[in-house]
């Protein structure tokens, strides 16, 4: 595998460093590639790849497709990564990690290019978003109108959930915060207390996204 590579402050990495950082201890120095896990297999072929050196790394979705313990690995690597990467990817926090150019698909019609974390997109969009309400036009015909009235602004006990809707949108990143914090401080090699902060983070996901979607139903009507 060569002698190691050179990092991002000019400095050789060493062939034994870099299994090391990849979770391969000394004592597995020597085991047939065949008694390797299916992850330590994985582990292993994409620490080959980058010992090659490339320029440019493409990586689609890698949070679909890797486990927890080489996604910390490979993030941590990625941020003394010689080169330049290319990521698609839906994870924010993978995103936070390794990206700091952004191009943000909204649908087939528009795309928004912004410098900076992905969080500070998303907090960006929300302000504005509060700022302008997104008009909706309805067009109902009078079968329709006959059959119902078209909505024009919230119930009582509508406005009462808007008010307290982005209290407990902020609440919940700030708990998925913490849980990143926490796995950032978990050992690569404890899969199951990293297994079980994502599920919880991933559990806040589903949560925040349905609030937000919740919100942005509601300001139609503000």
């Amino acid at each position: 595998m060569g002698q190691g590579v050179i990092g991002a402050d000019g400095e050789r990495i060493s062939t034994t460093s870099l299994l090391e950082q990849f979770l391969f201890p000394r004592f597995m120095h020597g085991t047939l590639i065949r008694k390797l896990s299916g992850g330590e297999k994985r582990r292993l072929y994409l620490l080959k790849l980058l010992m090659e050196q490339p320029n440019v790394l493409l990586l689609d979705e890698p949070t679909n497709d890797l486990d927890i313990g080489t996604l910390t690995v490979l993030e941590d690597y990625l941020d003394n990564f010689n080169g330049t990467v290319i990521t698609v990817s839906h994870d924010r926090y993978f995103l936070d990690k390794v990206a700091d150019n952004l191009l943000v698909f909204q649908g087939q019609a528009q795309i928004d290019h912004y410098n900076g974390l992905f969080t500070e997109y998303l907090a960006k969009t929300l302000n504005t978003s509060k700022k302008k309400p997104t008009k909706v036009k309805v067009a109902v015909t009078e079968e329709v109108a006959e059959k119902a009235k078209v909505k024009t602004k919230l119930t009582y006990a509508e406005q009462i959930e808007y008010d307290k809707l982005e209290g407990e949108i902020e609440a919940l990143e700030e708990k998925q915060a913490q849980l990143q914090a926490e796995m950032e401080q978990t050992p690569g090699t404890d899969y199951g207390k990293l297994g079980e902060l994502q599920a919880q983070i991933d559990d806040l996901e589903v949560q925040s996204l349905e609030k937000m979607e919740r919100w942005e139903e509601l300001s139609q009507y503000v």
